[in-house]
């Protein structure tokens, strides 16, 4: 039997619900902050992800679907999202016809990481990213966009962290401390990290191993090399978030594993999903529109992974949302009525009414198993002496009651029934 790939899986029709909540809580919170939907491709070429995200950051190293195309052409699929928008900000010169874009996503992504809780080699993201502005208060209104959401959720066991990591020239002078103070430490330190002592020093912070945290205990921290500007910027969110009564926390330490970040970065934890605790993250990246061949254009975002959301929900029992219903369930008396029975749920359907009815010629009492199977709100019965008569038998499941219903008056059932959903 052929399976789903490691690492992938299947959201059956017993889930989804769950999905469609969150999907449209996202939306609703996005449009109430006037964020635009986006939705860019699937693959991109790999330069885009190299030259974005960072040749030396473990999801370009390590972790992409990167293979040839028949052109021999090398792509990707998509790791994460950033880089696809500002590619398609810059492709389609959005940014000359408004100032400010402020463009949100829900899409799958790709990495071949070792599946576990909540992370999965196909996962998917919801997430903003505002293109126009050096305003740190974008800086705060992600936070708080992202943090609205999972409050929304009914998400209590939240913890929002946040660091600056300054201006580009303010970080070179830090590493250089960094190094300095490594350097007769270097040998103590893990493989991967001393390979990250080479190549991006900043994420000997992210290391999990007990040998490189020791190390990095006494460290000098980025924070406490910032420039001006920075910490001006850095107080701002700080202040904001404090006024919009957001709990948060200084994490100096926290470095985020790309490499277009400057400035304000944060990550949402949750600690009810085991080792992969973010939730969310994002900062400032005011470099990477002219990286990837554009005018220079400051620039914010975050993304959230759908999975370990609805893990934390499920770990906390906070989302429950309504069983799946129909409106109408059609039950068949007469053997013969089959195609009244397709011409009526079609009539019904196009009025904007959910309806199904039994295609297996099963009896009365099995169609009326399979209504309360749907949680239908209604059965109609078609057929017997009330249908010689041009009438059908309507009755509501949840109180029993029954009535007689004029075929003729059909309409005046549906405005009823309607009203009733509503």
């Amino acid at each position: 039997m052929i399976k789903a790939i490691t690492g992938t899986k299947d959201i059956l029709p017993t889930e989804i619900r769950k999905w469609y909540h969150l999907e449209n809580l996202v939306k609703k919170i996005f449009h109430n902050f006037n964020y635009k939907e986006i939705r860019t491709p699937v693959i991109e070429e790999t330069s885009l992800f190299a030259r974005g995200i960072g040749e030396e950051t473990d999801i370009v190293s390590k972790e992409m679907y990167t293979f040839k195309d028949r052109s021999d052409t090398s792509v990707t699929l998509k790791p994460e999202m950033t880089a696809g928008v500002v590619r398609a900000f810059i492709e389609h010169s959005l940014g000359e016809k408004q100032p400010l874009t402020k463009l949100f996503y829900i899409s799958p992504m790709f990495r071949q990481e070792r599946p576990q809780a909540g992370r999965l080699r196909q996962f998917h993201q919801f997430g903003a990213e505002a293109l126009g502005s050096s305003s740190p208060l974008l800086d705060a209104e992600m936070i708080e966009m992202a943090f609205e959401i999972l409050r929304s959720l009914g998400l209590k066991d939240l913890s929002v962290k946040i660091n600056s990591l300054g201006i580009p020239s303010a970080r070179e002078n830090y590493k250089s401390e960094l190094r300095k103070y490594l350097s007769d430490k270097k040998n103590k330190l893990t493989e991967e990290s001393k390979i990250r002592f080479e190549k991006n020093i900043l994420r000997i912070f992210d290391s999990k191993a007990e040998q490189d945290q020791e190390i990095m205990k006494n460290a000098p921290l980025l924070i406490d090399y910032l420039d001006a500007e920075s910490k001006n910027d850095f107080e701002v969110v700080k202040t904001y978030l404090k006024n919009l009564n957001i709990p948060f926390e200084v994490e100096p330490k926290l470095v985020r594993g790309l490499d277009y970040y400057t400035k304000t970065t944060f990550e949402i934890i949750s600690g009810k999903v085991g080792a992969q605790s973010s939730l969310c993250g994002g900062g400032r990246y005011d470099l990477l529109v002219g990286e990837l061949g554009g005018k220079p254009t400051p620039g914010v975002g975050f993304a959230a992974g759908m999975e370990r959301i609805l893990l934390a929900c499920e770990n906390e029992n906070v989302l429950n949302p309504p069983e799946p219903s129909i409106d109408i369930y059609l039950v068949r008396i007469d053997n013969d009525l089959l195609l009244k029975i397709s011409e009526l749920a079609s009539y019904l359907r196009k009025n904007d009414l959910t309806v199904d009815y039994d295609y297996l010629n099963r009896s009365v009492k099995a169609q009326m198993r399979e209504a309360n199977k749907m949680n239908a709100r209604f059965v109609l019965f078609v057929g017997g002496d009330e249908f010689k008569n041009d009438e059908l038998v309507l009755k509501n499941l949840s109180t029993g009651h029954q009535e007689n219903i004029k075929l003729n008056e059909l309409n005046k059932l549906i405005s009823r029934l309607k009203n009733y959903v509503a």
